[in-house]
């Protein structure tokens, strides 16, 4: 069963990346987050590899290992990669389905394309940055 889009949206909306965004936006970003099946055992990022996806767990597990040690459980709702998306850095942990997972996905490149072509999305997804990046004090 095919994830309908105002379902996206309500995903997509949990990301703090994706938090100030109207419904509008996140209609914009819901088209560009593909839905993917994946087999448990699939290995979904690599620590240490360029990350080029993003991911939101729709159904399913997967564990987050760090150094080869079990750092996260992951579930249906929970994310990651999202600094993929804004900075092309290398994967700080990998990720690997326990069970068979349904997952949102984005990749770099269509994500750099909405904001090239939203600056409403580029401004909103930028201040959410600022506010994770800032600190507390301030």
């Amino acid at each position: 069963m095919r994830i309908r889009r105002d379902e996206k949206a309500d995903l997509i909306k949990k990301v703090p990346l994706f938090s100030r965004c109207s419904r509008k936006d996140l209609a914009s970003v819901s088209a560009i987050a593909d839905e993917i099946d994946l087999p448990a055992g699939q290995e979904l990022t690599r620590q240490g590899e360029l990350g080029r996806e993003f991911f939101v767990l729709v159904d399913g597990t997967a564990d987050v290992t760090k150094d080869g040690t079990k750092v996260n459980a992951l579930g249906p709702g929970d994310f990651f990669g999202e600094i993929a998306l804004v900075a092309q850095m290398p994967r700080t942990a990998t990720v690997v389905a326990t069970s068979p997972v349904r997952a949102l996905v984005m990749r770099d490149q269509e994500f750099r394309g909405l904001m090239k072509d939203s600056p409403e999305v580029q401004l909103k997804i930028l201040e959410a940055l600022a506010e994770r990046l800032a600190p507390d004090s301030l």
